[in-house]
């Protein structure tokens, strides 16, 4: 927990920090790590394509994992 994550999804990058349920905010860009993308993101390495499976199916590129 607490890893930023700078991601490319659609050609856009978006930035995201996993954070435990209680301190998750979407609209900061902090999410928890029990919600579907923060699930899917754990475990993986810079360069890794990510699959989101929920209604929609998205794919999510890792460029860049800091602490």
């Amino acid at each position: 927990l607490g890893a930023k994550i700078l991601c490319e999804i659609d050609g856009e990058q978006d930035e995201f920090v996993l954070v435990g349920p209680r301190e998750s905010n979407p609209d900061i860009g902090r999410i928890s790590h029990e919600s579907p993308v923060g699930k899917a993101l754990l475990g993986h390495k810079e360069g890794e394509d990510v699959t989101v499976h929920s209604s929609v199916h998205v794919t999510y590129t890792i460029l860049k994992i800091s602490y």
